[in-house]
């Protein structure tokens, strides 16, 4: 009984464990925060690829060819490239979302139970 008691009334871990406590909340909310600002810059470099290959001149052309015979001949082709959903000319203004990519999640109603 009176090893329960001494056990009972023993607070000499209480300080450690609330530090302990405090210290990995911050953590967690460090990382968190952290996390965040690594997926926002992933999202804008890709976004930057996007835009960089999206500004590569992709029209092409040969013309034909034709033989010493009038049966032998290659007919020619031509490809024009036209501007895609949000070109801007392959400029990422300051303050945009990059690329046309927005990561904001409106909230969700939940349904009533």
């Amino acid at each position: 009984m009176k090893t329960l008691h001494r056990l009972w009334a023993d607070e000499a871990g209480f300080v450690v464990s609330a530090e302990l406590v405090l210290v990995g909340t911050i953590l967690v909310l460090g990382l968190i925060v952290g996390l965040t600002e690594v997926r926002n810059q992933v999202v804008q470099e890709l976004a930057d690829l996007a835009i960089a290959v999206g500004s590569v001149n992709q029209s092409y052309s040969y013309s034909g060819i034709q033989g010493h015979n009038v049966d032998t001949f290659t007919a020619g082709s031509l490809f024009s490239d036209t501007t895609d959903f949000c070109d801007n000319g392959g400029i990422d203004p300051v303050g945009a979302p990059a690329g046309c990519i927005n990561v904001e999640v409106p909230p969700a109603r939940e349904a009533a139970q």
